[in-house]
């Protein structure tokens, strides 16, 4: 249940759906201002940060850097709670953060914008189809014109990546999935309204699957107007299944596709399985392509995902983030790194790659975001370590990966990977990157790395005139002991002017995930420090199966939902509530986390006062036959620890329907189900939530998407009922158009408001 670039997604679906209704000619000189969205002018009362002030800031996103390095080019989504909906536009300051300008007003979200021609020129995707202009400063600063739309694509373009002399271009569209509309089955039936499928992967998050994503390839030029069509344009997978995914749904984008330096190959990630297989399967793999011949060579060896492939800049290496194990999200991301051998090419005219070597294998952490070092000898990521998200060096020495951490462990922000790396002439390093906290969300900065320390310096605060209203608070990092001894980093938000001498109602966040961390990351909807200004303290704690602490810690959860973690909470909890200024608590969570709220609804032996649970797991037998992706439960119940996928699938001894054994349904080894015989599976069901709710007697509120498929809306609304059947106070809050996650303005206002007239009724 991991929330990654959902928001971007729905952005840029969005995009298309408004854009190309919008768009009416091939060619302009100007941007339409009709919808525009600009910063807000929100005046904020008496300090108070409010959700209307959260809706209020702007999203900063995708810097890129020009060519002649002095310029950084990104973009920022403003929101309309009135028009209820949110648009993107071009932003330009010089390296340093000075000469910020906005380059574009337009009606439309633009995104994926890229400097052409030497940085005379930009490339970007509005209204769900590539466009470019031109560009050039002078002294009235910077000014886009010659706007031409190059792309004709029907089902609309979401992404797209350039190949290294912008000559070509990669970008992902749709085509139809084997999914039957009644059109598709029955010509007189053209107003039914319904859909057919014989496979088991047909829905994902938030859509039934009636188009795969696919990547294809055209030549580009910037002037050419509508030079892009279906006609001109190559599927990278041609030739192969239809049900082939790429980029892999529901959340991978145009980062799993890289050109190679001379614009002859491709790197990509692909999970090449269909049927129930996929379903059960996290295994992608990484692929070279030959553009001129069309075919394809599988370098990775890993049994589960591999993503995220990275050229090195002379062509002779390449690298990927790994995990090691088949049908789990939350195994070690591993980087794992293949020489090329272009002297001895294989029979699809790729290069033979070495054994895959592992980069990581003595480091605890995560890696995230790999990019190369021009002397291919460096590699830079980010990976969350004890709680923090900082940037790291692989460096090749001696014959031996070696990791060092470059920004400082004690530094309370969260980075992401570099998207520039330079030398300085004292033998130091400068980094561009992104920066958040608690504090402040995304903005640009520079990271100074020399002999005597590392320097931090803000590029962009494009948020500072509404957070510059808002009081101040402080956060604590706290160690609390848990059941077995061990020390567990949780966050303490205290109200801005707390006074330890006063009485103050409590939040404990329960993380989602299963699998996350409670890092300095910011949120638009658990906002800690929202919360914190509605005058609560804030508990966050990083209880096992968080990700920040080594997999052992990680891996406590899987197959153990009811156990120890559980007891993690209760821990942070009774200690925060034996401090004097704390009065009543509240536990709070979505996903895996309202799994939490569920399970203490009836474990907690009075430690809470109320229970607010977003998209939680109620019934975990009727959660196993209904998310979409059925690895998940797979693992999680406690079935692939023992129980692997089945070698005879895709082969004439796979069994079509059970073999007898009790876990074994259409080839798919089903460990973690509710008929498996494995003991972690059977306590997994035994000790479900629903099962407990007889002991319920604390009020609890229920938020729910009903376009919600990884955790079905009838788990929400059973956890509801069984509330109102116990005579339990209780609420139920339905979005009917919303997915796991509430992105409309309004709803998302709607979803806060809520949220806080529930904690201020049973804990104020």
């Amino acid at each position: 249940m991991k929330i990654i670039r959902t928001l971007a997604r729905f952005l840029v679906l969005a995009g298309i759906a408004v854009g190309i209704v919008m768009i009416m000619g091939k060619n302009r000189n100007s941007f339409t201002g009709e919808g525009y969205i600009g910063e807000s002018d929100i005046v904020i009362e008496n300090g108070q940060m409010t959700p209307e002030a959260l809706l209020a800031l702007g999203r900063l996103s995708d810097p890129q850097l020009s060519p002649d390095g002095e310029y950084i080019l990104y973009g920022v989504s403003y929101t309309s709670i009135k028009d209820n909906r949110s648009c993107r536009n071009l932003f330009i300051c010089r390296k340093d953060g000075s000469e910020r300008q906005q380059i574009t007003k337009s009606g439309k979200s633009i995104s994926n914008a890229r400097w052409i021609n030497g940085g005379k020129g930009l490339a970007f995707i509005m209204g769900g189809q590539i466009w470019t202009a031109n560009i050039r400063t002078g002294k009235e600063g910077w000014k886009v014109t010659g706007l031409t739309q190059v792309s004709d694509i029907p089902a609309g373009i979401s992404e797209f990546k350039l190949s290294p002399d912008q000559s070509r271009l990669i970008y992902a569209s749709y085509v139809k999935s084997d999914v039957k509309t009644p059109a598709d089955c029955y010509e007189d039936l053209g107003k039914a309204n319904a859909y057919t499928t014989d496979d088991l992967m047909y829905r994902h998050w938030d859509h039934t699957v009636m188009e795969i994503p696919h990547s294809f390839i055209a030549d580009f030029s910037p002037k050419a107007a509508v030079s892009v069509t279906p006609e001109t344009s190559i599927d990278i997978l041609a030739g192969e299944p239809a049900n082939y995914e790429l980029p892999t749904e529901p959340f991978s984008g145009i980062e799993q596709l890289d050109w190679s330096p001379d614009g002859k190959f491709i790197a990509y990630s692909c999970r090449k399985v269909t049927g129930k297989k996929y379903a059960f399967s996290t295994n992608t793999e990484i692929y070279i392509y030959n553009v001129e011949n069309g075919k394809c060579s599988k370098i990775s060896t890993a049994g589960g995902y591999d993503t995220d492939p990275v050229w090195s800049p002379d062509g002779s290496k390449i690298c990927w983030v790994s995990m090691e194990r088949d049908g789990y999200e939350a195994d070690k991301q591993r980087l794992m790194i293949s020489d090329l051998n272009w002297s001895e090419l294989d029979e699809n005219g790729c290069p033979k790659a070495s054994e895959p070597v592992d980069a990581t294998a003595d480091f605890k952490y995560n890696v995230t975001g790999p990019v190369w070092d021009e002397n291919c000898k460096e590699i830079y990521f980010a990976s969350l370590a004890e709680g923090l998200q900082g940037i790291f060096k692989a460096e090749y020495a001696d014959e031996v990966w070696q990791i060092t951490r470059l920004t400082d462990e004690d530094r309370w922000n969260d980075f992401g990977s570099p998207f520039h790396i330079a030398k300085t002439d004292e033998g130091g390093l400068e980094m561009l990157t992104t920066w958040c906290s608690m504090d402040f969300p995304t903005e640009l900065a520079a990271v100074v790395v020399s002999p005597e320390g590392v320097e931090y310096k803000p590029v962009t605060t494009e948020n500072e005139h509404i957070l510059s209203q808002i009081a101040e608070h402080n956060t604590e990092a706290r160690y609390v002991k848990t059941v077995d001894g061990k020390d567990m980093l949780t966050w303490v938000l205290y109200p801005p002017q707390f006074d330890p001498a006063k009485k103050y109602p409590s939040i404990l966040i329960c993380l989602g995930g299963p699998q996350g961390t409670l890092s300095q990351g910011w949120s638009y909807r658990w906002n800690y420090r929202l919360m914190a200004a509605q005058g609560y303290v804030v508990v966050l704690p990083n209880r096992r199966g968080t990700t920040a602490f080594g997999q052992e810690w990680t891996e406590q959860i899987s197959g153990d939902y009811p156990g120890l973690n559980m007891q993690d909470y209760l821990c942070a909890a009774r200690e925060i509530k034996a401090e004097p200024y704390i009065d009543k608590i509240a536990a709070c969570g979505a996903s895996y986390g309202g799994y939490s709220v569920y399970n203490l609804c009836g474990t907690h032996e009075n430690t809470f006062d109320a229970f607010i649970a977003h998209a939680g797991i109620f019934n975990q037998e009727h959660m196993y036959m209904t998310t979409e992706e059925m690895w998940f439960p797979n693992f999680d119940n406690g079935g692939l620890h023992e129980c692997e996928i089945d070698p005879r699938v895709g082969t004439d001894e796979a069994p079509v329907g059970p073999a007898g054994d009790g876990v074994t349904f259409g080839g798919i080894k089903q460990g973690g189900s509710p008929w498996s015989d494995l003991p972690k599976a059977k306590r997994h069901y035994a000790m479900s939530p629903h099962k407990n709710v007889t002991k319920w007697n604390t009020p609890l509120m229920v938020i729910h998407g009903a376009m919600d498929y990884r955790v079905p809306v009838d788990q929400g609304m059973a956890a509801y009922n069984a509330a109102q059947m116990m005579g339990v106070p209780s609420r139920l809050l339905i979005f009917p158009e919303e997915n796991h996650w509430i992105l409309k303005p309004q709803n998302a206002l709607m979803w806060h408001r809520e949220y806080f007239r529930w904690l201020d009724t049973w804990c104020k």
